[in-house]
């Protein structure tokens, strides 16, 4: 029997939005999502937003107090508890703030900031120690894709990021091919499942079926309305990690009511 993954549609509005600007963007999504059907049932998905961290406190009232059908979590985290680390955010203080995801390994917190495996490692672990889902980017350049071949660079970050974890933790996967970021290009729905079966067969290996069939694998790098529902039609691919696309409410409320175009 198949198992059924509740899809996740997750935005990331990187270094956009103040907290006024949050506020009013998360009132008109709820509002454009009222009537669609969301919510956990076997047709619907989650919807969740990623502030910059001035905006979660904000967000979370809103939510809380309005009873909206959304869910947020942080850009990032600290792989620290607490400390003389300057600008940084624990994964203390975004669970006291009832987060319920993070990201962890975004390609530009690789690229801009130097974020090594090993360092990411012990982020995820450091989510997981403060009641966090991370969601876990993994993902390969051009240059990657040409030397090494599909799913080779994405599931090399996903073995040295899980290299400790152990039991069954719930954790969620973003396939996010540097090359397709912010292109316009995104990678074909064959591309995105062949990479994603492959991260989907090394966590069985890593830490058993039962988490690999569990943990939801979404796929990263220009998606859109357009797109979106051939990309879910994948076996393997289970929600969308969107950017630019998340800034437009119109476009990403679209993209969270992919079913009405999957023709499911």
């Amino acid at each position: 029997m198949a198992v059924k993954r509740v899809p996740l549609i997750a935005g990331n509005w990187k270094m956009n939005f103040d907290h006024e600007q949050a506020i009013a963007f998360v009132q008109k999504l709820a509002w454009t999502l009222k009537d669609a059907n969301h919510d956990y049932d076997e047709k619907g998905s989650e919807v969740a937003v990623f502030p910059p961290f001035t905006d979660l406190r904000p967000v979370q009232n809103l939510i809380w107090s309005d009873k909206l059908e959304l869910v947020y979590g942080a850009q990032d985290l600290s792989e620290h508890d607490s400390g003389a680390y300057t600008g940084e955010i624990s994964g203390q203080f975004l669970s006291a703030l009832h987060c319920t995801y993070v990201l962890v390994g975004h390609s530009e917190r690789r690229t801009m900031h130097n974020e090594t495996d090993e360092i990411l490692a012990r982020k995820v672990a450091a989510a997981l120690r403060h009641g966090l889902v991370p969601v876990l980017c993994v993902g390969e350049t051009a240059d990657d894709l040409e030397q090494h071949g599909p799913s080779a660079v994405p599931v090399a970050q996903l073995r040295a990021a899980l290299a400790d974890v152990t039991g069954t933790p719930d954790l969620v996967i973003a396939y996010e091919p540097v090359w397709a970021i912010g292109s316009g290009l995104a990678a074909t729905p064959e591309q995105a499942e062949q990479v994603a079966s492959a991260l989907r067969s090394t966590l069985a290996e890593l830490l058993g079926q039962e988490v690999a069939d569990a943990t939801r694998i979404l796929y990263g790098g220009s998606v859109k309305s357009s797109n979106i529902a051939s990309l879910m039609r994948e076996p393997n691919i289970d929600g969308a990690l969107v950017g630019g696309a998340s800034l437009d409410v119109t476009e990403f409320a679209s993209i969270a009511r992919f079913q009405k175009h999957v023709g499911t």
